[in-house]
């Protein structure tokens, strides 16, 4: 059973995310302490569109420390070397796309367990997708609440690990609330998929994981975290 796997098996899976290079190794194993079971660590890009403020900052603040997807690649090896959490990495497709399979076999022999390519279409994933399976990698893709039933179909079955629910429209960033139709839409994802979906975008309180987790199986904070707050 891969780590991913076990992340999500006879339990529910907390997904934490910061920032490589805003972030170090050490901040990434400290969330461990609040729970979490897999960590995603987010590659810098110059323009992060699905991000809000508050992660733009944090991209900001690494590329000025010129931070590099071989120094994210580093970094993973240095978590790794420290710990058996699961790792994913999380992307824009640009920073990897020049000699992707070479990225891919080089963050399988860091140490990373997945990857989410946030801005990569499916319909242009297969390439993608291919070479993420011959390195062992699991393809994580994202549904947003505007997906269509038979998009939903398509993307799980490209999809390995799990599936991340975006469950707010527009980019990431604390929210007051969930969705009133959070439940519907999860329901309507696993009718059409054995595998575990995890609901990001928004979650900043241990009172929003709880309701998430009565009809999913995962929940990630990341703009909570790179604020160097924790989960009350």
């Amino acid at each position: 059973m891969s780590r991913i796997s076990k992340a999500f098996h006879n339990t529910s899976a907390f997904i934490g995310y910061l920032t490589a290079g805003a972030a170090t190794a050490s901040d990434f194993l400290a969330l461990l302490d609040q729970g979490v079971n897999i960590l995603e660590v987010g590659i810098p890009f110059s323009d992060p569109v699905a991000d809000g403020p508050i992660i733009q900052k944090a991209m900001e603040e690494a590329l000025a420390r010129n931070i590099t997807p071989e120094d994210v690649l580093e970094m993973v090896r240095e978590i790794r070397n420290r710990s058996d959490v699961a790792i994913v990495l999380f992307t824009y497709f640009n920073p990897i796309q020049k000699d992707f399979p070479i990225f891919l076999h080089k963050a399988k022999a860091a140490g990373a367990d997945g990857i989410l390519v946030i801005d990569l279409p499916i319909e242009e994933a297969s390439l993608y997708r291919m070479e993420c399976m011959k390195n062992d990698l699991d393809p994580i893709f994202v549904i947003s609440p505007s997906t269509p039933p038979s998009r939903v179909e398509h993307i799980a079955k490209m999809a390995k690990g799990f599936l991340y629910y975006a469950c707010q429209k527009g980019t990431t960033g604390p929210r007051e609330g969930l969705p009133e139709d959070l439940a519907i839409k999860i329901k309507t994802i696993k009718q059409r998929t054995d595998l575990p979906v995890a609901v990001g975008f928004g979650i900043s309180s241990r009172e929003m994981a709880r309701e998430i987790l009565r009809v999913a199986d995962g929940f990630v904070v990341g703009s909570h975290f790179v604020q160097g707050k924790k989960m009350q």
